[in-house]
């Protein structure tokens, strides 16, 4: 048997000349890439101080942004608006640490009101188009083309052709372009020319003089026949259109209403499609409560009809801002009547009555007249307060009763009258009489106290604690209400504790976060190291009891969302493991 032999091939050693000639070069190119690489870190040292320079500068003036909003807020939206505040700067904060950390895929969250913002852009697309197919199988003058060409391009309602379009379809006439696009110029003479003025508007252009058909048009256009060439038949049927459109009947109401809705929710999307170059006071200040007032508005002095107001309401609720949503109210009814009632019914139908005081004043002065006038009968006053909820009911019948434009019986007489005809009673018995702030705070947490040492259920207790503390969210609320949690037994404080971040249907309120910091930064500290005790003392014997208890482990897991460190002490304290 033959063996095999392996061969390996090695390349040949260099010689002794060989290094020694290379030597130099090789030493000079190590010399130049240790250069490099100490440049390289010290460019990266830089840019990372600069980083954290940038950053830090990024966290201190966000701070003082939102530390100059808040101090700038109304007192009746500081809750809600600062936990926004809040949230929105704890994830600021956090997108800025995790670049610090090297995170930079990180992704930021998008702002709440981004969000909201977007979600309405997608609700008023999806509103509107319904409503122009609507619209479109009505019998109405506005050409087809026009209002086609809004399905996919919303933004041509803002064109010169359709503005001029919509502009004659309200009342009732045509633009001249659209006579000599479709008829030709000899069918002017069917027409009379609104908008040349020898004084007033001598030379206007052509795509902006409007036409209105002439009172005697059947009889011209069967003398003269040949002007409308062989078209004759179809500006008979646009004459029959528009004249359709200007009555009263109830399919020309049927095409107004839609047309304006169509107009409210495209005027507030072209504004949210482009806010950097709209004024919002031109949009929120005069179109849209015009808008408002043709849509609600049947008369000058009409009873209001309860459908067009929740019409009405539900165009509102589009209105992304509640500012914006106050403005086009307030801005409703400046020339009196119907439209000035309208105004007051959907402010007291929108804001919460415990700051209506004012509304309510001013409602009664516009409804009850001055002397010498007479005040309206009670029934006509009961079928416009028939609109408002039961609570603005009472309110507005009591104003009525203390109204300074009648005498004392009159009203008082008055005020009963319309009472009965809301089915209202108790207006006999005195008001109660008004109580300080500071005593009704009192009165609203003994309250809560007393369910407390009743035993009640954990979840209605942080329920009714929460509501309180979103309705008046300030420094000492949330004071009181740590007192009145460490009044109570500990296990009951625990309970209490673990149902505040959470809503009825499991969803965390971001509101809650703030109370539960101080909680824990107040439980913690060594001023409450009694209440500590106790807390921690309950905390063990549910350990000893069940170390798996829900209770206990909820407990634990929201002091660590507020503070590890916190967290760590607390499980120290009571046995638990203690995390690395």
């Amino acid at each position: 048997m033959t063996d095999r032999v392996t061969v390996t091939a090695t390349s040949p050693c260099a010689s002794v000349e060989e290094i020694q000639n290379g030597w130099h070069e090789l030493t000079a190119r190590v010399r130049q890439l240790e250069a490099e690489k100490s440049s390289l870190e010290h460019a990266n040292k830089t840019l990372r101080q600069t980083l954290d320079k940038v950053i830090e500068h990024r966290q201190k003036t966000h701070n003082e942004l939102l530390t100059g909003l808040v101090t700038k807020l109304p007192i009746s939206d500081v809750g809600v608006v600062v936990s926004r505040l809040v949230e929105h700067n704890t994830n600021v904060n956090h997108y800025l640490g995790a670049l610090i950390n090297g995170a930079t895929d990180a992704p930021i969250p998008e702002p709440e009101l981004l969000k909201t913002l977007d979600q309405t852009k997608r609700e008023l697309a999806a509103a509107y188009k319904p409503l122009v197919e609507e619209l479109l199988k009505l019998d109405i003058p506005l050409e087809s083309d026009v209002l086609k060409g809004l399905l996919t391009q919303p933004d041509s309602f803002f064109s010169i052709r359709t503005l001029q379009a919509n502009r004659c379809f309200l009342k009732g006439n045509v633009p001249r372009e659209r006579v000599v696009r479709e008829f030709g110029e000899k069918a002017l003479m069917f027409f009379d020319d609104l908008t040349t003025d020898a004084k007033l508007n001598p030379r206007p252009k052509p795509d902006e003089i409007m036409l209105g058909f002439k009172p005697d048009f059947e009889a011209l256009l069967q003398q003269n026949p040949d002007a409308a060439g062989a078209k004759g038949a179809e500006l008979t049927v646009l004459y029959q259109k528009t004249r359709k459109c200007r009555g009263v009947t109830e399919q020309a109401r049927l095409a107004r209403s839609i047309f304006l809705k169509i107009s409210f929710l495209l005027e507030l999307l072209h504004y949210y499609e482009n806010q950097n170059t709209e004024a919002p006071d031109v949009l929120f200040a005069q179109r849209l409560p015009a808008l408002v007032e043709h849509l609600a508005i049947t008369g000058p002095n009409d009873d209001l009809d309860p459908k067009l107001i929740e019409l009405v309401e539900g165009l509102l609720a589009f209105i992304a801002s509640n500012d914006h949503r106050h403005m086009v109210i307030n801005n409703v009814g400046k020339g009196g009547g119907s439209a000035k009632t309208l105004k007051y019914v959907l402010k007291l139908r929108s804001e919460k009555l415990s700051g209506a005081d004012h509304v309510v004043t001013e409602f009664v002065r516009h409804l009850i007249p001055p002397s010498p006038q007479k005040p309206p009968p009670a029934k006509a006053l009961a079928t416009v307060l028939r609109h408002l909820k039961p609570d603005a009911q009472r309110w507005m019948t009591k104003a009525i009763m203390v109204c300074d434009r009648m005498r004392r019986e009159d009203a008082n007489a008055l005020g009963k009258a319309v009472g009965a005809e809301l089915g209202i009673q108790g207006l006999d018995q005195p008001a109660a009489a008004a109580v300080s702030p500071e005593v009704a705070r009192q009165n609203a947490w003994n309250d809560i106290k007393t369910a407390i040492a009743e035993r009640g259920d954990p979840v209605d207790l942080a329920a009714a604690i929460r509501d309180r503390l979103r309705a008046y969210f300030d420094h000492d609320e949330i004071r009181q209400s740590w007192v009145v949690l460490t009044e109570s037994d500990p296990l009951s404080f625990i309970r209490i504790f673990c149902q505040l971040p959470y809503l009825k249907d499991g969803s965390s309120d971001p509101v809650m976060r703030t109370v539960v910091e101080t909680y824990v930064s107040r439980l913690m500290h060594e001023k409450y190291v009694a209440t500590y005790n106790k807390v921690v003392h309950s905390l063990r014997n549910l350990h000893k009891a069940k170390p798996d208890s829900p209770t206990l482990l909820n407990f634990v897991a929201l002091v660590r969302w507020i503070s590890p460190e916190a967290a760590d002490k607390v499980c120290a304290d009571v046995g638990m493991q203690v995390h690395a």
